[in-house]
C-alpha cells in the first residue's frame, strides 16, 4: 500500500550557485534579458479558475492595469520565442498572450501563461516559476537520463519551461479511459519503468499530480508514457519510498493494474530493460552526465541529516557501503548511477518492489 505522508512539509528552495550556472551556460539554458517572475506578481486581482465540472482547480486568473499588461505581455511573448525559437521574435506576430494563471498550493507558486495564435485559435501554455536548484537538476537529470525532454531557460532567479503534453495522471484516473485488456499491460510496463526511472535518478514526490499520461496511437493499439511535471523534490528527502512512485497512495490503481497485469518475472525483465536504457543514455550523453556530476556532487541541496538519513538506508537497500560516505545529494545520485552501469540486474527481487 501506498504511504500518503511521504512528504509532510514544504522544501527551502536552494540557489543555483555559479557552477552550476556555468554548466548551465554551457548548454545553453542561461537567457540575458526575459520576463521575471517577480514582473508576474504586479497584478491588481485574481479570479478562481474552475474546470468544466465547477470544481476549483487552485489556479487563478491574475489581472494586471493596462500599462502593466502590455509591459508584461511583450516580455511574456519574448519568453515564448526564446522557448520555441531561439529568440527568433518573428514567430509572434500573430500571437498573443491570452491569461495568465497563478497556481494558489504548491512549493514556489508558479505562473501557467496560455499563449493563443490570432490566425487559428490554436494554443499554447509555458510556465513561469522561481529558481531551484533541485528542479534544475531534475531537469537535466530527466534530460540525460529519460526519453523524456522539458526545454527550458532561466533568466537570473527566474526558470521559464514550456508546457509537457499529455494527459495529468490524476485526471486520467479520474476519467478512466476505455483501454483494452492489452493497453493495460503497456500501461503497467511503463509505471515500472517510470517507478525505476525514479528511483534510479532520486527523483522523489511522483504522486499522481506530479506527473503526465502520453497517449500515443500504434496500430490498433495505444503506447502509453509518463513524463514527470514537477522536479522540486529531485534528491532533497530522506526517505528513500519518497524515491519511488508506487509508494504513494495517489498512485495506488497504478500499482495495481501492475500487480494484476504483469508476472513478477515480467516486472524484474522491465526493471532490467529501464537500467540498461538509462546506461546506454549515459554512456552516449557525451560527457555531460559526468560535467553535471562534476556541480552536483559539490553543491548544497539538502540537509546533512537527509543526506546520511538516505545514504545509509540506500546502503543497506543495495548492500554497498559507498552509499554511507556520501556527503552530498549528488554524490548519492553518482553512486546510483555508477552502479547501475556495474550491475547488469536489478538489486532487489520483483517481489520486493512492485
Amino acid at each position: 500500500m501506498g504511504d500518503q505522508h511521504l512528504i509532510s512539509r514544504k522544501k527551502a528552495l536552494y540557489p543555483v550557485s555559479d557552477f552550476l550556472r556555468s554548466y548551465l551556460s554551457r548548454y545553453g539554458r542561461i537567457w540575458a534579458d526575459s520576463i521575471r517572475y517577480n514582473d508576474l506578481l504586479r497584478f491588481t486581482t485574481s479570479v478562481p479558475v474552475y474546470d468544466e465540472k465547477g470544481n476549483d482547480t487552485l489556479w487563478s486568473t491574475v489581472l494586471y492595469s493596462e500599462v502593466e499588461r502590455i509591459e508584461i505581455h511583450d516580455k511574456l511573448l519574448n519568453a515564448y520565442a526564446i522557448l520555441k525559437a531561439d529568440g527568433d521574435t518573428s514567430i509572434t506576430q500573430y500571437l498573443h498572450i491570452d491569461r495568465v494563471d497563478q497556481c494558489n498550493h504548491g512549493n514556489t507558486l508558479p505562473f501557467r501563461v496560455r499563449v493563443v495564435n490570432s490566425i487559428n485559435e490554436n494554443f499554447d501554455y509555458f510556465y513561469v516559476k522561481k529558481i531551484d536548484a533541485n528542479r534544475i537538476y531534475g531537469l537535466e537529470l530527466d534530460h540525460i537520463l529519460s526519453p523524456n525532454r522539458v526545454n527550458y531557460f532561466i533568466h537570473k532567479q527566474t526558470i521559464v519551461e514550456e508546457h509537457v503534453i499529455g494527459i495529468p495522471a490524476d485526471a486520467f484516473l479520474r476519467e478512466n479511459l476505455p483501454i483494452t485488456d492489452f493497453d493495460r499491460v503497456r500501461l503497467a510496463k511503463e509505471f515500472v519503468k517510470f517507478n525505476e526511472r525514479c528511483f534510479v535518478s532520486l527523483l522523489g514526490d511522483m504522486h499522481s499530480g506530479n506527473f503526465v499520461v502520453e497517449l500515443t496511437r500504434d496500430f490498433e493499439k495505444w503506447h502509453f508514457r509518463i513524463h514527470s511535471i514537477d522536479f522540486d523534490q529531485q534528491s532533497h528527502h530522506w526517505r528513500k519510498e519518497v524515491y519511488l512512485p508506487q509508494f504513494f497512495h495517489q498512485n495506488e490503481p497504478f500499482l495495481q493494474l501492475t500487480v494484476q497485469n504483469l508476472a513478477p518475472e515480467n516486472v524484474l525483465q522491465y526493471q532490467k530493460e529501464e537500467r540498461s536504457l538509462i546506461a546506454n543514455r549515459v554512456r552516449v550523453s557525451h560527457g555531460r552526465f559526468n560535467a553535471l556530476m562534476e556541480v552536483m556532487r559539490e553543491d548544497i541541496i539538502s540537509t546533512d541529516e537527509n543526506i546520511h538519513k538516505l545514504g545509509y538506508q540506500l546502503a543497506n537497500h543495495y548492500q554497498d557501503s559507498r552509499f554511507e560516505s556520501c556527503d552530498s545529494m549528488g554524490e548519492i545520485v553518482y553512486h546510483s548511477i555508477m552502479l547501475l552501469l556495474e550491475r547488469s540486474a536489478p538489486a532487489t527481487s520483483p517481489q520486493t518492489r512492485l
